[in-house]
């Protein structure tokens, strides 16, 4: 036999077989197909998140399973050496003597791994960590000052200008919303304030009205530019075609809810500009309105409807 060796007493020398390489499985490109999930479930969806955190645990314990498959099994209790002569001893000797070398094929090959994975993570991690952290960053908003309750005239819409930020540029911070004083609703100051961000792409709305001459008014939070329009019929989008009814309710279009909204307080008379959110729909008019609210959402999102599953979820505000 080929795998047989003769000593010098005729006997044959068995060689131990030796052990093998696990076989090809699977489980590694399912488990990286799990991370990838991960990955891209932080961004649009905590549940695909889950989904890809799942199957990259079980996939990467069976990778671990079948890769240790040979170093769980029982060790073999060694058999009683057989006699062997003196020569074969002393050539056994000399063998075990001689230092062990380290192949230089093993040493390339490990080396250029080590360089791709090092570079390969000075590339990815930075990636990762922009493609990641927005989704637990919150943006923070300042209040705004819009000036007295008196410049917005009861059952009226006025488009206000102003800037978002106190530090940052006009050109910048510049945001526009639609404000309508509905009068009082149990006592209390009722305001309809309406983003003019359209929800489809984020292009500027117009209103569809008589616009009169604009005011400038001085506030704590810069100039505002306050613009009376007249018989408002609604809101349109000139980048995309969609239209919203006075509500901001879509009426037409790509738009996939309807216009943003602000909250608001009333100040020493002044009326205050606070958070933005997004609305699915609103039913109802004026003071006596329902506003489906939600966290604010980007573009394009929805927030309610089958179709939410696949954006990052935005609870329900009461």
């Amino acid at each position: 036999m080929a795998d047989e060796l003769e000593r010098p007493g005729g006997e044959p020398v068995e060689h131990e077989a030796e052990p093998h390489l696990p076989a090809p499985t699977i489980w590694p490109f399912a488990f990286a197909a799990g991370i990838t999930l991960l990955l891209i479930g932080l961004i649009v969806n905590w549940l695909l998140a889950a989904i890809g955190g799942a199957v990259a645990v079980i996939f990467g314990f069976l990778w671990i399973r079948d890769a240790t498959r040979e170093v769980r099994r029982p060790v073999a209790e060694p058999e009683p050496a057989e006699p062997v002569s003196e020569v074969v001893a002393e050539e056994e000797e000399e063998a075990e003597e001689e230092p062990e070398r380290y192949p230089r094929s093993v040493f390339l090959e490990l080396s250029t791994l080590g360089i791709g994975a090092a570079i390969g993570g000075l590339v990815t991690l930075p990636a990762i960590g922009f493609m990641v952290a927005p989704a637990f960053v919150d943006q923070g908003y300042d209040d705004v000052d819009l000036g007295p309750l008196t410049n917005f005239p009861a059952n009226q819409w006025v488009t206000a200008t102003f800037v978002s930020a106190a530090d940052e540029p006009p050109d910048v911070g510049r945001r526009t919303t639609f404000v309508r004083n509905n009068g009082l609703a149990n006592g209390v100051p009722s305001i309809t304030i309406i983003s003019n961000r359209c929800v489809h792409m984020g292009c500027p709305t117009q209103p569809g009205g008589l616009l009169q001459r604009p005011q400038e008014v001085n506030t704590e939070s810069g100039a505002v530019r306050l613009i009376v329009t007249q018989g408002l019929s609604g809101f349109t989008c000139p980048c995309h075609g969609g239209a919203y009814d006075t509500e901001g309710n879509r009426t037409a279009g790509p738009p996939v809810r309807a216009l943003d909204r602000y909250q608001y307080s009333i100040r020493n008379g002044n009326l205050i500009l606070g958070k933005p959110y997004s609305v699915s729909h609103v039913t109802g008019e004026g003071a006596e309105a329902e506003v489906h609210a939600y966290k604010l959402a980007d573009p394009g999102q929805h927030v309610d409807g089958p179709e939410q599953v696949f954006y990052p979820p935005k609870f329900w505000i009461p």
